[in-house]
């Protein structure tokens, strides 16, 4: 009876442990994702961010702590966190971007700005980043996006639906006709 109620305890906490994993984003630096990406290619998701930005909160606690899209995320996506004031090196497409501006004083605060943040012209935060299976930049999204929002970039870039629409009209239609399945 002991052994059945250990084994009752541990079946319990297992499942607990799982649906902890399932509520949050597996994040993971550009790195890691351009080296995951060579040899599983799949599309990134990138949340370029500062420490100090009150929207960038928000969209963490929003948006990407929401079942859905952190699902849809982690099933479809490397996802990065990149602190686009913040220190370290990133090596991309064999060029290497660093911050040698980061003041550690100001840590938290504003800072210099990374100089992939730079190369890829983001100017607001939060912005998301898109990149293909080949780590080409698709597109940045600047601003705060609801999970609805996310959803229809998601889903558009995933399947290089964007490919298709050419015009303004187009845009327009696919925003029309999408249907939502992400809840709130």
């Amino acid at each position: 009876m002991k052994n059945v109620i250990l084994m009752f305890i541990a079946l319990i906490a297992l499942n607990f442990t799982t649906n902890a994993q399932d509520t949050k984003i597996n994040w993971m630096t550009m790195n890691e994702a351009l080296d995951a990406q060579a040899k599983n290619p799949k599309k990134i998701m990138m949340d370029a961010y500062t420490d100090w930005c009150g929207p960038c909160k928000m969209l963490d606690k929003n948006t990407f702590q929401n079942p859905d899209v952190v699902k849809y995320v982690n099933d479809n996506y490397y996802a990065v966190k990149f602190n686009a004031e913040g220190e370290g090196d990133v090596n991309y497409k064999g060029q290497d971007f660093s911050n040698p501006g980061y003041d550690k004083s100001k840590a938290g605060a504003r800072n210099a700005q990374h100089q992939l943040a730079q190369a890829f012209q983001i100017t607001a935060y939060p912005t998301i980043m898109f990149f293909d299976e080949k780590g080409d930049p698709i597109t940045p999204l600047p601003g705060y996006k609801t999970p609805q929002q996310l959803e229809l970039y998601l889903k558009l870039f995933l399947d290089n639906g964007h490919e298709k629409i050419t015009t303004k009209e187009a845009w327009e239609v696919y925003q029309k006709d999408f249907k939502f399945e992400f809840k709130g």
